[in-house]
């Protein structure tokens, strides 16, 4: 076979392509269908050719000239979402399933496929695919400033998404409410009202209102426990266990901060968190601001070889009532403020835990804010806070500030709602992360 005319192509191409900017779809179907007999894998064409047989309902030759154009350009996200919804039309759903997914790998925010993908999965009855795919669509198109009114929504979409928010809103409510049921079951309803109240706060059933309007918590309110920036130091009896051995900690900490390999961290990560840090961080001298860690716990990880290294300590951390929520807690660390660091007013997640310091190197000028009110850290002598209360530090002194930090279940939770919190949250965690990427082909 001869090559086709470059020239002929060329032509057809800029006689559709002025077709379709004047809006003559009959012209432009035209000049590409001259143009496929020229080139039969021509990728612009047969997108365009598969839309307008979708149109008149021919799935069946629309998802024929989609595989074609699918071989030609494998890894075309965009022709593997155009095929997808071919499927969909055509009724095969598996195969939708299967194009959209693999679109879905090679480019994430596509929220119009999630969409797609979601409706796929609730025609199957796949519920909880199916909510966890609209979550997603929904995270994506509002990460890119899309979906979040119906200004922001397009037209043909904008039903499809009302519908999708809908879904995953039950869909939500069904699952986290099946976490929570077997403690209903075993406690009885009244033990876990607070917790029921917490889970409409969080899934925005009902207004937080919140008592102190100084206090806002990121993530999580429970209502009906005192809302105050500092506990008073008798509820937490636990702690003079560490105030106590406060010397052995130290020494166990002078030993990290004279180790030449530098085991520690910067508290808010890694350089890609250079962002956040420029927000939460300032200096208050010619120094750079620093905030560094060493952790025991993260993100309830424990950080084993950090634990051998500081036998004593870790020893007393894991011997007390720290919060235990997978994924979550418990969070232990040395805190290490550098001179002339100033850590900015922000707020924490949830009111269920509170943060206690015991300070362990306290230089002059330094400080603590909590919703308004400053702390001065006292060596030896622990000091617990809510920290969905605006908070802030400050190190303005020439030499480094440390403090261990612990968290504890706030003492006004009783036994029954701290397994409760503590198996929400995990379950909110799972869900969060199964919509947070596209799935796996």
């Amino acid at each position: 076979m001869h090559a086709p005319d470059a020239a002929a192509v060329a032509a057809c191409r800029e006689e559709a392509r002025a077709a379709l900017q004047r809006g003559d779809f009959a012209r432009a179907e035209q000049a590409f269908s001259r143009l496929l007999e020229l080139r039969r894998d021509d990728v612009e064409t047969l997108q365009f050719l598969a839309s307008c047989q979708l149109g008149r309902g021919d799935a069946a030759r629309a998802i024929e000239w989609l595989r074609t154009a699918h071989d030609a350009q494998p890894q075309d996200a965009a022709i593997l979402h155009q095929l997808g919804a071919a499927q969909v039309v055509a009724g095969d759903l598996r195969g939708a399933e299967k194009s959209l997914r693999e679109g879905l790998a090679l480019a994430p925010g596509m929220f119009v496929a999630r969409l797609r993908l979601g409706v796929v999965y609730e025609q199957q009855g796949r519920r909880h695919e199916a909510v966890t795919a609209y979550q997603g669509a929904i995270n994506a198109a509002q990460a890119q400033g899309r979906w979040l009114s119906d200004e922001t929504t397009a037209p043909g979409v904008r039903e499809a998404v009302k519908h999708a928010a809908q879904y995953v809103a039950a869909g939500r409510r069904e699952l986290f409410d099946a976490v929570i049921e077997p403690l209903r079951q075993r406690y009885g309803r009244t033990e876990l009202s607070r917790v029921d109240q917490c889970l409409a706060i969080y899934l925005r059933e009902r207004p937080a209102l919140l008592p102190d309007p100084r206090q806002r918590p990121l993530f999580l309110y429970f209502p009906g426990v005192p809302s105050q920036p500092f506990y008073p130091r008798e509820r937490f009896p636990e702690h003079a266990r560490l105030e106590a051995a406060v010397d052995v900690i130290r020494e166990e900490l002078r030993a990290v901060l004279s180790d030449a390999d530098d085991p520690l961290v910067p508290f808010l990560g890694a350089p890609s968190a250079e962002a956040i840090a420029a927000r939460l961080l300032g200096s208050t001298g010619a120094q750079e601001a620093s905030w560094d860690a060493f952790f025991f716990y993260r993100h309830g990880v424990r950080h084993d070889g950090n634990c051998a290294r500081c036998p004593r300590t870790s020893g007393l951390l894991d011997a007390m009532p720290l919060v235990r929520v997978r994924d979550h807690a418990p969070e232990t660390l040395y805190s290490v403020l550098r001179p002339g660091t100033h850590i900015l007013p922000h707020r924490g997640v949830t009111n269920t835990r509170l943060v206690t310091h015991l300070p362990l190197i306290v230089p002059t000028d330094c400080a603590l804010r909590v919703g308004g009110q400053t702390h001065v850290w006292e060596e030896g002598r622990c000091v617990t806070f809510d920290d969905t209360f605006e908070h802030e530090a400050w190190n303005r002194s020439g030499q480094t500030r440390v403090v261990l930090i612990v968290d504890s279940w706030n003492p006004d939770l009783s036994e029954v709602e701290r397994m409760a919190v503590s198996e929400l949250v995990a379950a909110i965690g799972d869900f969060n992360r199964s919509t947070a990427e596209p799935d796996p082909p």
